[in-house]
């Protein structure tokens, strides 16, 4: 089972992107393997202008398509999900998340913003299918403290709610792959019926 870690913010050392690298190391210790995605990475040009041609936005499209889960983390600027995120969801087919867990977590500079995942992110996963969105997680900025000495320190509640969010993909995502074990068909001819 792979994990897409999809950072959503307009800044590479973002609070919101910091969290998402600790769930990924913190997803990593328990076992599964992720890969990272930043939509700053990709060009601006091609996702402004959805040029779904684009070979960078191709294969951002097929890394989203083979994950099994994505944890999408974004800052929240006026009550909304940051609009380089809201770009690149958009180049997705309309059943880009079908089947898929989705973590969803993001950073505001305070609390009034916390709702922001439920009801401008939340919508859209599942209107892109998303077989189950969980529990989201925010933070405010004084909730997620970086230092170069130090590296990230979590305030505890958040810290409990990351270990929480966590647990929660983990044990789906091995729910799903022990659902995915597949039987060999067996022929008619071999079929024994009593009666």
């Amino acid at each position: 089972m792979t994990i897409l870690l999809l950072a959503g913010s307009p800044s590479i050392s973002s609070r919101s992107t910091r969290l998402l690298h600790h769930v990924g190391e913190r997803l990593g210790l328990l076992g599964h393997r992720y890969s990272r995605l930043h939509v700053l990475d990709l060009p601006a040009q091609a996702l402004l202008q959805a040029d779904f041609a684009n070979p960078d936005l191709k294969l951002a499209q097929a890394q989203v398509a083979q994950a099994d889960a994505v944890v999408i983390a974004t800052p929240v600027y006026k009550a909304a999900y940051s609009g380089v995120l809201k770009a690149f969801l958009d180049l997705l087919p309309q059943d880009g998340l079908a089947g898929k867990l989705v973590l969803p977590l993001a950073t505001g500079g305070s609390q009034s913003h916390m709702l922001a995942l439920d009801y401008a992110l939340r919508p859209v996963l599942s209107a892109l299918g998303a077989k189950h969105v969980l529990s989201s997680i925010y933070a405010t900025e004084a909730q997620v403290v970086w230092s170069a000495e130090s590296g990230l320190a979590l305030d505890p509640s958040i810290a409990q709610r990351v270990a929480e969010g966590v647990e929660q993909l983990s044990t789906n995502l091995d729910r799903l792959q022990a659902s995915a074990v597949e039987f060999a068909p067996v022929p008619f001819s071999q079929v024994r019926c009593s009666v």
